[in-house]
C-alpha cells in the first residue's frame, strides 16, 4: 500500500539557510554530534546577523566560524571548545573586544532548558548547580525553596527558564522520503528537535523506504512531525566529521585555527573556504 503521509519540504542549502532569520535564537550541534556546516557557510555568505546560538550543551567550530564572520550578537553554551586543536580564536577575540554577549551555562543547565520546553513547562527545577558563581551571574535564573520539603526544613533549588530556539540545525546522516531522520544515537539532536519551533536538517542521503517502518533504525529516528525543512548535502558536516560516516578533516581543520588566529587570516580561509567553492585542505 502506498504510503500517502505529507512530505516535508526539501530544499537548497541556501534555501534553508535563508529561514534562519536575523535575530533568530538557532540551537546548534557540538562538533562530535551533527554539524549542518554547509548551512552554516551558507549563513555566512549570506550576511546573517544577530543570531542568539545555543550550543547544545557546547558548540565548537560553526559557532567560532559564525562568531568571526559577525553573526552572533549573544552565545549561550557550557563552552566554545575546539577540542585538540587549542582556543577558539574569534571566539577568544570577540570576548575580549566584547562584540558578543555571553550567557554562562552548563550542560546539565542548557538540557534541563531545553527539556522544559520540550514538555510544553516554563521552567525546570535542578539541583546541581547550587553553589557555583554562575547562579550569582544569571538574574534569569530562579532560587526558590522546595515546596514540598519537611516543614521547617531549608531546602533551595534552582528555576531555570525553558529554552525553545526559534531554529534547530544540524546535520544528519540519514532522511526518507517523508521527513523521518535518522540520527542513531545523537539524543541531543532529539532534544533539540522537540523543544524548537522550527527544525532545519541538512542530510547526508535520502531512502526511499520508511525510517520509522524499521526496527533496527526506528528508535534512532526523528519523525516527520518536527521536522519542518530538509536540504541534501554529501559531506555536508565537513570539515568537521559525521558519526557512522567519515572523520573529521584534521589537516583542514588545523589550517583553519591557523590562519584565524588573526582577523585578516580569518577573512582570507572565508574568501578560500566559504564564498570559493569548496575543496578538501
Amino acid at each position: 500500500m502506498m504510503n500517502t503521509r505529507a512530505l516535508v519540504p526539501v530544499e537548497s542549502i541556501d534555501e534553508l539557510a535563508a529561514r534562519v532569520a536575523d535575530g533568530a535564537s538557532v540551537a546548534v550541534a557540538p562538533d562530535y554530534s551533527g554539524c549542518a556546516m554547509e548551512v552554516v557557510r551558507a549563513l555566512m555568505r549570506r550576511g546573517a546577523r544577530n543570531l542568539h546560538l545555543i550550543g547544545v550543551p557546547q558548540v565548537g567550530f560553526q559557532g567560532d566560524m559564525l562568531i568571526g564572520a559577525g553573526c552572533v550578537a549573544t552565545l549561550e553554551t557550557a563552552a566554545l571548545t575546539l577540542g585538540e586543536y587549542g582556543p577558539a580564536p574569534r571566539f577568544t577575540a570577540a570576548v575580549r573586544e566584547g562584540t558578543i554577549v555571553l550567557r554562562d551555562a552548563t550542560c546539565p543547565v542548557i538540557h534541563a532548558g531545553l527539556q522544559a520546553a520540550e514538555k510544553g513547562v516554563p521552567f525546570m527545577p535542578l539541583r546541581g548547580i547550587l553553589g557555583s558563581d554562575l547562579v550569582g551571574h544569571r538574574n534569569d535564573w530562579k532560587v526558590i525553596e522546595n515546596p514540598f520539603a519537611k516543614a521547617n526544613k531549608e531546602d533551595p533549588i534552582l528555576l531555570l527558564p525553558a529554552i525553545r530556539p526559534d531554529v534547530a540545525l544540524f546535520h544528519a546522516p540519514l532522511a526518507d522520503r517523508w521527513g523521518n531522520v535518522w540520527i542513531g544515537v545523537r539524543r541531543e539532536l532529539m532534544l533539540m528537535a522537540h523543544a524548537a519551533r522550527t527544525t532545519l536538517v541538512s542530510v547526508e542521503a535520502f531512502s526511499d523506504e520508511d525510517l520509522l517502518a524499521d526496527d533496527r533504525l526506528a528508535a534512532g529516528t526523528i519523525p516527520a512531525l518536527y521536522i519542518s525543512t530538509l536540504a541534501k548535502a554529501a559531506n555536508g558536516a565537513w570539515p568537521i566529521g559525521l558519526f557512522g560516516r567519515y572523520a573529521p578533516d584534521h589537516a583542514h581543520l588545523q589550517r583553519y585555527v591557523e590562519m584565524a588566529a588573526t582577523a585578516s587570516g580569518f577573512e582570507q580561509y572565508v574568501r578560500e573556504y566559504v564564498h570559493k567553492q569548496r575543496v578538501s585542505a
